[in-house]
């Protein structure tokens, strides 16, 4: 058989390599206190923390979804792994959980040890952002199975809570304020009607993502491209300096299918519109489509990218709280006794139906 048969066959192992040797900075940032070992073992080791009484360890997987193909379209992809880890560590916290590792799987066309760096550093980034540690991961080279210039990203990670304080909304009561907290944009959820709203599916695609947009203040992919938001600190910060009720992380299904999700049998929570900043994109995209409001909160998170439920005589200092960490917060309704359920309540007081 020829010399380099496997990489006539389409994998370039060298690449490969040079892709760890790449990434090897960027995963040493993320170390922090349980990490052992280096990247380039059989299994990323993590001592179990000290501390707790009970300790309960949260999972979480998660990819980026069709949001991707902006980043294909633009080649930039510096900041899609931000995302992939956004995606797996918001939905740990939601627990009360604090993230303790991550691992990422890239599988992609032809191993480019370049762009494999570029989508790890971002994975590096939402890593330090969730102060989490990198421990492992894997790139898969698919020749004949993926278009040599495009990838697909996915993410694991695993957190710790101590179990009398996992938040799984049986503290929730009819009374309590909702808060939310703003995202940074359409963060990686419903980019199918993305694509199809802004026309990026065409030969033209490329072009449209790099039109200015004057409502935006930017261009269209820059926009687009926006990492998701990572809410693990702040939200830490709230448990432990005001407490909280329960919780949602608006994702895929937005409002619709999420904030119910945070409830138990026999509440509702009623959300009130105009209480909140709808970011501009939202409102770009539900005019140039004429999409029905209810699609839109059935599809977006609107401009919150989570939900919290606090006492009411704590709504003050909990987005005081959240302030003083950085983030954007709003009240904007309660819980009530009801059918599990979400109203949002247009300020003519008519629910979106």
């Amino acid at each position: 058989m020829a010399e380099n048969a496997y990489k006539q066959a389409g994998v370039d192992v060298e690449a490969g390599y040079e892709s760890v040797n790449l990434i090897k900075e960027d995963v040493k940032k993320t170390a922090i206190h349980g990490v052992l070992g280096s990247i380039g073992g059989f299994g990323g080791l993590f001592e179990v923390p000290k501390g707790y009484e009970n300790p309960v360890l949260v999972s979480g997987t998660d990819g980026v979804g069709t949001k991707i193909k902006i980043a294909f379209l633009l080649d930039k992809h510096d900041t899609i792994g931000q995302d992939c880890v956004a995606m797996c560590v918001n939905d740990i916290a939601c627990s009360g959980a604090k993230p303790l590792f991550f691992l990422d799987y890239i599988a992609i066309g032809k191993n480019i040890p370049t762009k494999v760096a570029s989508i790890v550093k971002g994975v590096a980034d939402g890593c330090v952002k969730a102060g989490c540690a990198l421990v492992g991961g894997e790139t898969a080279e698919h020749p004949g199975l993926m278009p040599e210039d495009e990838y697909d990203v996915a993410g694991f990670s695993v957190g710790v809570v101590e179990k009398s304080q996992i938040t799984d909304g049986t503290k929730a009561k009819a009374g309590d304020v909702l808060i939310g907290i703003a995202s940074s944009g359409v963060h990686s959820n419903g980019y199918s009607l993305v694509r199809k709203v802004f026309g990026i599916d065409g030969e033209n695609a490329k072009n449209v993502l790099e039109t200015y947009s004057e409502e935006l203040g930017k261009t269209i992919g820059e926009e687009l491209l926006t990492p998701t938001r990572i809410y693990v600190k702040p939200l830490l910060k709230l448990i432990d300096e005001v407490g909280i009720n329960t919780v949602s992380h608006i994702t895929g299904g937005g409002f619709i299918e999420n904030v119910p999700r945070m409830l138990p049998d026999g509440l509702k929570a009623v959300i009130k519109k105009g209480t909140w900043e709808i970011l501009p994109v939202f409102n770009l995209m539900q005019k140039m489509a004429d999409i029905p409001e209810r699609d839109m909160y059935n599809t977006f998170n609107m401009g919150l990218g989570m939900i919290v439920a606090v006492d009411s005589d704590k709504a003050d200092k909990a987005v005081k709280c959240l302030e003083e960490a950085g983030e954007k917060a709003y009240i904007i309704g309660n819980l009530e006794d009801g059918e599990k359920s979400v109203e949002i309540v247009c300020e003519n007081g008519e629910v979106i139906k």
